[in-house]
Parts: structure tokens; C-alpha cells; sequence
């Protein structure tokens, strides 16, 4: 499949995937499919150990779903359309690598939803968020109200669903929606000094740590530790465990493989 609404740089273990339908970036069912795809093929790429997520130009990041397209789909239509962006979504937060939401400008609705499904979210100062789905007639239905109340907590989700206001870079801060947020012309340099960062740490710790986390929050706590405790085994199993050990006793930087 070729991508018409993509873009995707590697370099150095990390890759920059790009949302490109300037001005605003809108998702529509084309760009959720092609989002699996990349994220299928980056899945299979040794050679990838960290994703940066991206939208084109200064002015966003994405600004929701392409209402020109929901406009005019029927309750079977708008099915399909949930059941592709769920598709992306989940492909987005379970990938076994990192995956960083380089934020650099307006995040509202889908837009948001995409980020939420990150495991990292840097953004510019001049970024702005929402979830205005309500004055539509609507609410969001790309997990914003379920990835959003994990992080803020479920009266400040309902804030920020009912009333669908629009926040900024610093509120996002404070509400932990964002890791860190920078001046628009360092946002892509900083997202690629962290996703560097990663990609020199275990991949398969790394992929661990993910599971750990992503699957415990979903879970009771005896259920959690049985997740964390067969997450642990499985990165004490790896050569990188070995590695790790042996490069700290030897004081030196260790190099991991990914084994």
C-alpha cells in the first residue's frame, strides 16, 4: 500500500512518521489505514527501536477527524470509520517500541485521541488541546474517554469532555497530558534526543516495560504483579540482561542487541 498521507524518515534506530494533509492534518478513514500500515511494517523493522509521531507544518498537530467525511456517512458508515481509527489507535498504544507524539500545534478530538495513545507526548508552546466532540452533538469515540481519565483522573476527564473548552501547553503540563514542552522551533530536536535516548536503552526491557504498564493499569493489583513478575523473567531471559549486568561490573556503556 502506498502512503498518500504519510511520510516516514529513519534514521539512527528512530523513525519520524509524519501526518501530512496541511493545513490542519484532519484523520480520515485513508490516513487510520495507512497509520497501520507504517505501523506494521516499523513492528518488523529490527533497525527501529523508537517512533516519533508528528504532524506537518507549525499550525497542528491534527485537528480531529475530517468532518467533511463524518458528515456524510450513515450510522454503518461511521462504524466502519470507528472501527478503523480503534484499529490505529490500538496499534499506536500496543506497538512493542516506544512511540513519542511530537505535538506542534492544535491537538482537538481524533487529534487528541492520537496523542493519548502514545506512551510520551512532548508538545510546543504554543500547542493547544480539546475535546469539542459535545458541541457537535457528539462525544469521542476514539478512546478519548477512557485514555484521558488514566491520566487526569475522571473529574477532570468529565471537565474537559463536558465542556469541550479549548487548554494550552501549560495546563496540558500540569494535568500530565504532556511529558514536556518546548519552543516550536526545538520540538522535533527534543523528541528525537529522547527517542535517541531510548533506542540506546534494551529494546526487549523496554518492550516489557510496556506491557507492564500498559496491561497492569487495566488490571486489579495481584493480577498487575503476576503481569510485572512474568515481564521481569522475560527481560532477565535476554543476552541484554547479560550485557547490562556485565557492563555495569565493568564500568563501561553497555551495547544492547535487542536478544
Amino acid at each position: 500500500m502506498s502512503l498518500e498521507f504519510l511520510t516516514c524518515d529513519i534514521e539512527q534506530h528512530v523513525a519520524v512518521v509524519t501526518i501530512n494533509r496541511p493545513p490542519v492534518n484532519p484523520l480520515n478513514s485513508k490516513v487510520f489505514k495507512e497509520l497501520v500500515t507504517i505501523f506494521n511494517e516499523l513492528e518488523e523493522n529490527s533497525q527501529v527501536r523508537v517512533i516519533i509521531l508528528t504532524g506537518s507544518g507549525e499550525k497542528a498537530f491534527v485537528a480531529g477527524a475530517d468532518i467533511n467525511e463524518m458528515a456524510d456517512l450513515n450510522l454503518v458508515g461511521m462504524m466502519n470509520m470507528n472501527r478503523v481509527s480503534r484499529e490505529a489507535f490500538s496499534k499506536i498504544e500496543n506497538a512493542s517500541k516506544p512511540v513519542i507524539a511530537a505535538i506542534n500545534g492544535l491537538a482537538l478530538g481524533g487529534g487528541l485521541e492520537l496523542a493519548l495513545a502514545c506512551d510520551l507526548r512532548i508538545c510546543s508552546e504554543k500547542a493547544k488541546f480539546a475535546f469539542p466532540e459535545v458541541g457537535l452533538g457528539i462525544i469521542p469515540g476514539g478512546g478519548g474517554t477512557q485514555r484521558l481519565q488514566k491520566i487526569v483522573g475522571q473529574g477532570i476527564a468529565k471537565e474537559l469532555l463536558y465542556f469541550g473548552d479549548m487548554f494550552d501547553a501549560n495546563r496540558a503540563l500540569e494535568l500530565h497530558i504532556v511529558n514536556k514542552v518546548v519552543p516550536g522551533e526545538e520540538l522535533l530536536a527534543t523528541a528525537k534526543q529522547w527517542a535517541e535516548k531510548l533506542a540506546q536503552k534494551p529494546p526487549v526491557a523496554l518492550r516489557m516495560l510496556k506491557i507492564a504498564v500498559n496491561a497492569g493499569s487495566n488490571a486489579d493489583l495481584e493480577t498487575g504483579l503476576t503481569l510485572e513478575a512474568s515481564s521481569f523473567a522475560n527481560a532477565f531471559s535476554t543476552e541484554d540482561r547479560k550485557e547490562g549486568l556485565k557492563a555495569f561490573v565493568e564500568k563501561r556503556k553497555p551495547v544492547y542487541v535487542g536478544k
